[in-house]
């Protein structure tokens, strides 16, 4: 049933939401000269895939989880994307294709060796990771491996129908602040 939802609802979103994705897109070109960001990160049975945002960093900036980066790497408009959630809207294609769900533990990179290990414990890493989940609405990051490891679980174990859209709703109406950036 969830993956009906996250099909139903990242198609329709970004039909409905393409407009603002064009705008997003030039803006971050005069922002940064290259608007869209991907990534390899840990996906569902530790499958690899690679993840689609809206870049918030300097171009050349070091491929590290956001808690490592310098927060100095972070342009003006990267600044409101991260504070709107916007920079996220791209991943609604990786959740079209199957690889993310809506909700979800959050992708890490594979250098994030702690907190892969924490989740292969909890089998956290059988689940699709998602664009937000308990621990984004609980401003848990990746800096607490262990802490993040065991929220996924506990969200996953809990996961139904009328949680998925609260985590989804507490996410659009501004609940949890995001990744924290280093430095």
């Amino acid at each position: 049933m969830i993956r009906v939802l996250d099909f139903c609802i990242s198609l329709f979103g970004l039909i409905l939401i393409l407009p603002v994705l064009v705008v997003l897109v030039v803006v971050g070109f005069f922002d940064t000269g290259s608007p869209i960001f991907t990534q390899r990160r840990v996906g569902r049975n530790r499958k690899p895939f690679i993840l689609v945002k809206f870049r918030t960093m300097k171009k050349g900036t070091a491929s590290v989880a956001s808690h490592m980066a310098d927060s100095a790497d972070i342009t003006p408009f990267g600044r409101f994307l991260r504070r709107t959630k916007l920079d996220e809207l791209p991943q609604l294609w990786n959740v079209l294709k199957g690889e993310m769900s809506l909700v979800g533990p959050r992708p890490c990179l594979f250098n994030q060796e702690d907190l892969i290990r924490e989740r292969e414990l909890r089998g956290v890493l059988n689940a699709r990771p998602g664009i937000t989940g308990l621990a984004q609405v609980s401003d848990i990051d990746m800096s607490t491996p262990v802490l993040l490891a065991e929220t996924d679980q506990k969200m996953l174990q809990s996961l139904n129908v009328p949680n998925y859209f609260r985590y989804i709703f507490q996410t659009v109406t501004g609940k949890g602040s995001g990744d924290r950036v280093g430095n």
